[in-house]
């Protein structure tokens, strides 16, 4: 299923219940801005995540790929590392005192030390990368399609993988991952959608409609500046979404659509 099949499932999924229409199976959340941070508007961002305090972001394209620690109340960058100019930087997840970051097509991923950012170790895997996180016992890779893949972290083999779905529709463009609680959630390749994904079902338990949070997403002379990036702050239950080239980083809240 493509894009537009995926756009048309979540317009069937704002559908209110009226007259003949099923009300939707699949609970929809709003926003609430919290704060606004400043972000980098030259970051390729591909990666995001929230550790002791900081953020750390992993950018894409080749040649500009690189990981960062970054300031949350600046938008500074603390310290960054390039990526070599043959790859194209993808997700990246926090493993131990590790950092674990993955190549769009080179299928080749990283291992950098969290303090210093001094590369470990390198891995291969089949197929495409896309997004990464973590569950506390694997690593989830996103590869574009509907499949999520569970990694071993030790060994960076396949241990399980699941199909995402919506009421038994497949959906792909799963990009940027983030685990939060039970859930994944994901953003959606080219669209203001989040997904809320059971990490177990693959089934998708919730949209998170972010249409309104940036007005300029998908616009302008580089139309990939969409939604991308999700970190959570487990501690504070804090939630942050940026996109690529995007000015800002927002903490947000969710509101159930009534």
């Amino acid at each position: 299923m493509r894009i537009n099949s995926i756009k048309t499932l979540f317009l069937l999924a704002l559908l209110p219940a009226a007259g003949a229409l099923a009300a939707p199976t699949i609970p929809t959340y709003d926003f609430k801005v919290v704060r606004s941070y400043p972000h980098d508007p030259q970051a390729f961002t591909q990666g995001l995540l929230y550790r002791d305090g900081f953020l750390y972001e992993s950018t894409g394209l080749n040649g500009k790929s690189s990981i960062r620690k970054v300031n949350l109340e600046t938008g500074r960058v603390l310290q960054s590392k390039d990526i070599p100019p043959q790859y194209f930087g993808e997700g990246l997840t926090v493993w131990k005192d590790t950092l674990v970051g993955i190549t769009w097509q080179s299928q080749t991923g990283f291992v950098f030390d969290l303090a210093t950012f001094d590369l470990r170790n390198q891995f291969a895997y089949p197929g495409e990368g896309w997004g990464l996180a973590q569950n506390g016992k694997e690593l989830v890779l996103s590869d574009g399609s509907a499949t999520l893949r569970f990694l071993d972290p030790k060994t960076f083999l396949e241990a399980r993988r699941v199909k995402v779905t919506a009421d038994g529709i497949a959906v792909d463009q799963i990009n940027e991952l983030e685990v939060v609680g039970d859930e994944i959630f994901a953003n959606i390749w080219h669209t203001s959608t989040i997904a809320r994904i059971d990490q177990n079902t693959g089934k998708i338990v919730g949209w998170i409609d972010l249409g309104k949070l940036y007005p300029e997403a998908g616009k302008g002379p580089n139309s990939e500046n969409v939604l991308n990036g999700i970190a959570w702050d487990a501690d504070k239950k804090r939630l942050f979404v940026t996109g690529k080239l995007w000015p800002k980083l927002y903490e947000i809240k969710l509101v159930p659509r009534k």
